[in-house]
């Protein structure tokens, strides 16, 4: 059985350590908020990730077959209803209802 110390010891350096970790990025993020640079990237990411996700969830589709065209129909839907509506909650949830309904029941494999 350890020592009534080493153990008071050991919890108080655990929860330091686990203070420190959880007060460490609000620390690093008061001089980041004046940065001109975080500022720019916080205009620019969003596109700029939504178009790594495009191109990564469409990469491997096949457009010479029958169920390339659900998540095709999909995308469009998205893109559509984002347009008319630029309500980003409704243009996902719609887009993923066709594809959902498109890929299981018109193409199953």
């Amino acid at each position: 059985m350890p020592d009534t110390r080493y153990a008071i010891a050991a919890v108080l350096v655990a929860a330091a350590v686990t203070w420190s970790l959880r007060a460490l990025p609000f620390a690093a993020l008061t001089p980041l908020r004046t940065s001109r640079t975080i500022q720019y990237l916080s205009t620019r990411m969003p596109a700029g990730v939504m178009v790594i996700l495009l191109a990564y969830c469409l990469r491997d589709l096949p457009l010479t077959q029958a169920r390339g065209l659900a998540p095709l129909a999909a995308l469009a839907v998205t893109v559509g209803l984002h347009l008319w509506r630029r309500n980003a909650l409704l243009s996902i949830l719609g887009g993923t209802a066709v594809h959902v309904i498109l890929a299981s029941t018109l193409f199953t494999p």
